[in-house]
């Protein structure tokens, strides 16, 4: 009776996805714009979500890539081998996790390297002074003053790029519930397991993303965050994965499989 619920639970995420997915990325671009203008109008009190030490950000947003991959890697490793039988592409798939972590790495130094060149030290007050013995942000922090400078959200960025990360990871689930006779049932289990716990996960990577967009940050900053997770998702899965070149796209459903190959 469990396992039949649980396959039943992931049959129905399973047809959601297979719709809701491809609006994933619609859906940050609204909430980013709507976030940002509820910020502007101020019209939230303070609360859990607004405090920076809350659980959900100190334990899962500061470590969410962590959070991504630590699901991510098994579920890519047996999903894609269940629908292909072949090692060697589901080893081929993991270079995804590879690709995102350079692209995490890589965007997170950027901003913070922005922050740095477009930034001043000012002591902790309002109208307080331009401190310019302190011309690094490290040295500013550290001596108790206030960096000021251009902040792109790196959590916006984190947020929307992992979402979508996830969303289109998790395609191939559809292709496995397909063929389950033919899946160990260990495997099986597993799958759906960490399936559902993706889906938890995407869960809250949209929460927190309202909770940055409408709480912290200014719009301008939000939203460049979120425009480069979007773009970096849609120059891997959009337009690289689908080169022989590369870590190639997840095994698609079977009634897109013949679309995706034309292209």
């Amino acid at each position: 009776a469990k396992m039949a619920a649980l396959g039943d639970c992931v049959d129905r995420l399973v047809r959601l996805w297979g719709k809701a997915h491809h609006y994933l990325c619609y859906m940050f671009i609204l909430i980013s714009f709507t976030g940002s203008l509820i910020k502007e109008m101020q019209v939230l009190p303070d609360g859990f979500f607004n405090d920076r030490r809350n659980f959900l950000n100190v334990y899962f947003v500061k470590f969410a890539w962590g959070w991504t991959l630590f699901p991510l890697l098994p579920f890519i490793a047996i999903s894609n081998y269940c629908c292909t039988r072949d090692v060697s592409f589901a080893l081929r798939r993991l270079g995804a996790l590879a690709v995102g972590t350079a692209v995490w790495y890589t965007c997170t130094r950027a901003f913070l390297y922005i922050e740095d060149l477009t930034g001043a030290c000012y002591e902790p007050r309002p109208g307080g002074a331009l401190r310019s013995a302190h011309a690094s942000r490290p040295a500013c922090r550290g001596a108790g003053h206030h960096w000021a400078g251009f902040d792109i959200s790196g959590h916006s960025f984190l947020l929307a790029y992992s979402a979508l990360l996830i969303g289109e990871e998790m395609v191939p689930m559809g292709h496995v519930r397909s063929v389950r006779a033919s899946v160990p049932q260990l495997c099986g289990v597993l799958l759906s397991v960490l399936y559902l716990g993706l889906n938890v996960l995407v869960g809250v990577w949209v929460l927190m993303f309202a909770c940055t967009s409408v709480y912290f940050h200014d719009a301008a900053q939000k939203l460049l965050g979120t425009a480069v997770g979007l773009l970096a998702w849609y120059l891997t899965y959009k337009l690289w994965y689908r080169q022989p070149f590369s870590p190639r796209l997840p095994p698609q459903p079977r009634e897109r499989r013949a679309k995706v190959g034309a292209e």
